[in-house]
């Protein structure tokens, strides 16, 4: 029987945590009274945490494990996991404990039931030292996303639906589930949690974080406000570019005309002006080109899924 709920927790040199985890995440199970699955992925761990996981397999007949040979990075370790997770409902917790799965789980499921697509946790209570930068992160993101949560980057629960609409998601883009999901159209909602201090293990995440954070931001609102329509960034500039050498160049004509003058440095720049925004043009022709050949690639995805799902349904060999 499939599962409703699958909670989904990557997991890097976390064994100290592993059982407290699995035993929280067991009192949620019972306490919602729903079929859940527990996947962890174990991402290159060398403390042993896919072995504990491995261990506890015999008593929780729901527990999952996920291997990664070498350390892959938190995003490649959620898409790993959503395409494994079978439940109608995925929500995604850390391993560090610092949110309890048998508190959490229930708040982000029931919220879900409200009728929200996506739900994000709230963290109450944090200590630890991030909060500024958190702050600076999410009011960022506010800003360049019509996203209005308290904490973007923690927990979250998501409907079926929802992740299997998410693009390929590249390197850090974790990050950015709620902001993608958003600028699709599903419905995103918010629920307060207790933040609780890490018991064991050290965090894997520095300050570092913080100013590749703020770039990736940039890159995803482009993304989202030009992947389908290129032509309006790089045409835009182009065309400013023109318009800027035009000016110019008719400024130049005015001087000498009127006053036998030449600005050689000015008109050299003003030309290079116009060789840009010609470029700019181009640029944005192809990149049209390369949109319009990838919508073509998906509607035939689209049909070919289309086709092994009739074949599947009539009881025929895909």
């Amino acid at each position: 029987m499939s599962p409703t709920i699958s909670v989904l927790i990557p997991a890097y040199n976390e064994a100290d945590n592993i059982a407290e985890l699995v035993e929280r995440t067991a009192r949620a199970f019972d306490e919602l009274a729903v079929a859940g699955e527990l996947i962890f992925v174990d991402d290159g761990s060398v403390d042993g945490t896919g072995d504990i996981v491995q261990a506890l397999q015999a008593d929780y007949p729901w527990l999952r494990l996920i291997r990664h040979r070498r350390n892959r990075g938190l995003t490649t370790a959620l898409q790993n996991g959503f395409h494994a997770a079978r439940g109608e409902f995925i929500l995604f917790l850390p391993a560090d404990l610092e949110s309890h799965p048998d508190e959490d789980i229930p708040k982000l499921y029931n919220k879900l039931q409200e009728g929200y697509d996506v739900v994000s946790g709230w963290r109450q209570g944090r200590a630890d030292g991030k909060e500024a930068a958190s702050a600076i992160y999410n009011a960022v993101s506010s800003r360049l996303f019509d996203v209005h949560v308290h904490d973007a980057n923690w927990i979250k629960g998501f409907r079926r639906a929802v992740i299997a609409s998410l693009p390929p998601l590249r390197s850090d883009w974790h990050r950015f589930l709620l902001h993608i999901a958003a600028d699709q159209g599903w419905r995103v909602g918010e629920v307060p949690t207790n933040w609780h201090p890490r018991k064991a293990g050290r965090s894997h995440y520095g300050f570092m974080r913080i100013p590749v954070s703020l770039l990736d931001v940039l890159v995803i609102r482009f993304l989202l406000t030009f992947s389908q329509k290129p032509m309006r960034f790089f045409g835009g500039v182009g065309l400013a570019a023109f318009l800027v050498s035009g000016g110019v160049f008719l400024w130049l004509v005015y001087l000498w005309f009127a006053t036998q003058t030449q600005k050689r440095p000015i008109f050299w720049l003003a030309l290079g002006l116009a060789l840009a925004g010609l470029l700019f043009f181009l640029v944005g022709f192809l990149a049209e080109l390369i949109v319009a050949q990838g919508d073509r690639l998906t509607e035939l995805e689209r049909r070919l899924d289309a086709m092994k799902a009739e074949k599947a349904e009539d009881g025929g060999p895909e």
